[in-house]
């Protein structure tokens, strides 16, 4: 196909769906002298998610326009991100990312001879490469270093060095790959931008830049390896992936930061060119559409129901991650997952009859039935307050959680509260509490406040970070990884013995045991209540 497509035709290909390119006319330039030579680099960290599939389209685009694609297993990289891969399980995590990345490839029909995989460090630990790092070390500030990765290396209170040398790792692989230009999502701007700046300063060519826009969530934020409830897994049961997708963000008519109508978007239409939309025959029927702005156009119209949407979705990504499943049933590929990415609740070292507990960072070494991380916290907003009809003490509030219609929630410490101050308000819920019938009335969750008892009693709702939304998880520091009960069984009051260990601390952070309330916006707060219990 590529040899009968014109220069222009071919920048096309390669540039359809992006959000931004750096040296256009770069390209443009080398597209009519011969192929272009590009990269796409991954971190071997947490393991590789649906939202992969988008930049696995797009390499699908680079081959159809005949570049030369090189794919970077950047192990190096993941262990100075704040040793999110640590050492030991570098080489285990490469295989597995191996592995993943060409069976996702397959699974949409890219002839993997046309590939070329790289190992980091084959080659970032050589003596060329290592007085490079050192080179430009001399030239790019710690001001720099750390801008250019604020949205891709983890952001921690105290920083490692390790996570300042990484954007300027990521520059260098331009030119130790040999490529044109670089492919990556445009959270890595930054990165992107560094490069231009530096690398010529060493005597090494600008290199033009290909970004994809982040894909959101399921919880409506960006897909991510660390946070469970944003993501499906590759090697997810189809139970599990219609369990995810029904707990997905999909708000009626909503266009914005809508991870099932992006999925569509990015990898269902650069894939097969169609979508089906399967509907009962009562509401019409299935209805295939051709072209994504007219799927945008009805589900904005309120004309493809969420649920709709969401089952279609199911059928067509359960077949892209079919044969995925079905490669990594063989023992040794089993055996490559356990080993590559260890239950962090099984204590290797403990004797006989001892209890599992949480190994790893942050982990603490409490017992497993204790982990935080069961507590399904996420933001809400609250839609409306209004008083309990048979209780002068409870109100009913109704609250937004990210999923397709309010939660009902029954509250008494609302009394404590103005309702004016609670309207529209963004708060944090508790979602996996069994439901109770208070007063006739079924409370779905329970909205999650700090509370000073005394006279009179002083409540006031915790504060998510600026810019959140609902839906989004809550987690204590440290504990980012772990997946949340379905429900919590009453009886083992699990909830009750967490509950303990909430505060708010004297400045004014919600924390379990001394460890930070987070979203990935940053922490949880509370304006007043300094040494409050939360409830």
């Amino acid at each position: 196909m590529a040899g009968q497509l014109s220069a222009d035709e071919k920048f096309d290909l390669i540039t359809r769906n992006l959000q931004e390119v750096l040296g256009e006319e770069k390209l443009k330039q080398i597209l009519q002298e011969r192929e272009v030579r590009v990269y796409w680099g991954t971190a071997t960290t947490g393991k590789p998610h649906v939202a992969y599939f988008v930049p696995m389209s797009k390499i699908a685009d680079f081959l159809k326009a005949g570049c030369e694609v090189t794919i970077l297993f950047a192990d190096l990289h993941a262990y100075l991100d704040n040793m999110k891969a640590p050492w030991e399980l570098l080489e285990l995590r490469v295989k597995y990312y191996e592995q993943v990345i060409k069976a996702m490839l397959e699974s949409i029909g890219v002839p993997l001879e046309k590939l070329k995989f790289v190992k980091g460090t084959d080659y970032q630990l050589s003596r060329e490469y290592t007085l490079d790092v050192y080179r430009l070390s001399s030239m790019v500030t710690e001001h720099d270093a750390k801008k250019a990765g604020a949205e891709v290396v983890k952001q921690v209170e105290h920083p490692l060095l390790s996570g300042l040398l990484y954007p300027g790792l990521q520059a260098l692989d331009e030119e130790y790959l040999k490529v044109d230009a670089q492919f990556g999502g445009v959270d890595q701007r930054k990165i992107f931008t560094l490069a231009e700046k530096y690398l010529p300063s060493l005597g090494y060519a600008k290199r033009a830049h290909l970004m994809n826009p982040m894909v959101p969530g399921l919880t409506g934020a960006k897909m991510s390896s660390s946070e469970e409830e944003s993501k499906i897994d590759l090697l997810d049961s189809k139970e599990d992936v219609k369990k995810k997708l029904k707990k997905a963000f999909c708000e009626p008519g909503n266009i914005q930061n809508n991870g099932v109508l992006s999925f569509v978007k990015y990898v269902l239409f650069p894939l097969h060119g169609d979508f089906c939309v399967k509907r009962d025959p009562k509401f019409g029927g299935d209805k295939v559409y051709t072209v994504f702005e007219e799927v945008e156009k009805d589900f904005a119209a309120e004309l493809i129901h969420p649920g709709d949407l969401k089952a279609s979705v199911e059928v067509a990504l359960n077949k892209l991650m079919e044969p995925i499943r079905k490669k990594f049933e063989t023992p040794e590929l089993r055996k490559l997952t356990n080993s590559a990415y260890p239950d962090p609740s099984k204590n290797k070292s403990g004797g006989k009859g001892a209890k599992a507990t949480k190994a790893g960072a942050g982990g603490g070494g409490e017992d497993d039935e204790l982990a935080p991380s069961r507590l399904d916290i996420r933001v809400g907003k609250v839609v409306s307050v209004e008083k309990h009809p048979d209780a002068d003490s409870l109100y009913l509030e109704k609250i937004d959680v990210g999923e397709q219609e309010p939660r009902t929630v029954v509250s008494g410490l609302v009394a404590y509260i103005a309702q004016e101050d609670l309207q529209d308000r963004m708060v944090l819920v508790l979602c996996n509490l069994k439901p109770q019938k208070m007063r006739g009335i079924e409370s779905q969750a329970m909205l999650l406040c700090a509370s000073i008892e005394g006279e009179p009693r002083r409540v006031e709702p915790l504060d998510p970070p600026e810019g959140s939304s609902p839906g989004e998880r809550v987690f204590a520091e440290g504990h980012e990884t772990g997946t949340p009960d379905d429900r919590l069984n009453p009886k083992k009051k699990v909830w009750e013995k967490l509950q303990v260990d909430l505060k708010v601390s004297d400045e004014f952070v919600a924390q379990w045991k001394d460890k930070r309330l987070m979203t990935k916006l940053g922490q949880i707060t509370c304006k007043t209540l300094k040494g409050g219990n939360i409830s």
